[in-house]
């Protein structure tokens, strides 16, 4: 049985209910994608507390890499909960299931070829992990580490505001938890650094570990 456990010990079932079915290899294989666009495939997952600064710095380095003739993707976590995730709210459950559809959304960009960015919060570590262990090893944990005093104080959707005000419930960083990522395979701070000095060392990471020249 394969389960993820958050950290209020939360258990979700990633067992298919599906019967009957066959994974069939495409005729075109990854490292033919690979070779055909010029870049290695990875996703990069970024995880911060919510106004961290992980949607700005994501579409900053998928700009740049666009612009660089690279095959990229942007999944952003208000945009799939407007379709794809539009039917889960806030509960444990629920993020844990987001984070679930995530992964397996990615890693189907992934087999294509391109380099995705995903921009959620992500809040426990057992869900990332997960999102790890599906992925493999082309999962680069990416961590916007920007203060909560920070975050609140930036607020860009007022969020933080109603948080406080108990209009929201299960509000990451005031009654819902955020567990740090330990080992990240970048560590960024968006405070008191321009975006752009944020998404070049990003870029940077991606040159140097051959993902792109």
């Amino acid at each position: 049985m394969s389960t993820a456990t958050n950290s209020n010990n939360t258990a979700t079932n990633f067992n298919s209910k599906a019967t009957n079915i066959v994974w069939h290899d495409a005729a075109v294989t990854p490292a033919e994608r690979q070779d055909k666009l010029g870049n290695k495939p990875c996703i990069l997952w970024y995880t911060g507390l919510s106004g961290s600064g992980k949607s700005t710095v994501a579409n900053a380095v998928d700009r740049m890499l666009h612009d660089r003739g690279y095959a990229t993707y942007l999944l952003d976590g208000d945009n799939v909960r407007h379709g794809l995730n539009k039917d889960l709210g806030f509960s444990d459950a629920d993020r844990v299931e987001n984070i679930r559809r995530i992964a397996e959304v990615s890693r189907l960009f992934n087999d294509a070829g391109l380099i995705v960015s995903t921009a959620f919060i992500s809040p426990f570590m057992s869900d990332r992990d997960s999102a790890r262990a599906l992925i493999g090893d082309d999962f680069i944990e990416i961590f916007v580490d920007t203060p909560l005093e920070e975050c609140e104080k930036r607020d860009p959707k007022g969020l933080y505001k109603k948080a406080r005000a108990g209009e929201i419930s299960n509000f990451t960083g005031i009654d819902s938890p955020y567990e740090a990522p330990g080992a990240p395979e970048m560590h960024v701070q968006t405070q008191g650094k321009s975006i752009e000095e944020v998404a070049k060392q990003i870029v940077d990471y991606l040159i140097a570990q051959n993902y792109i020249k």
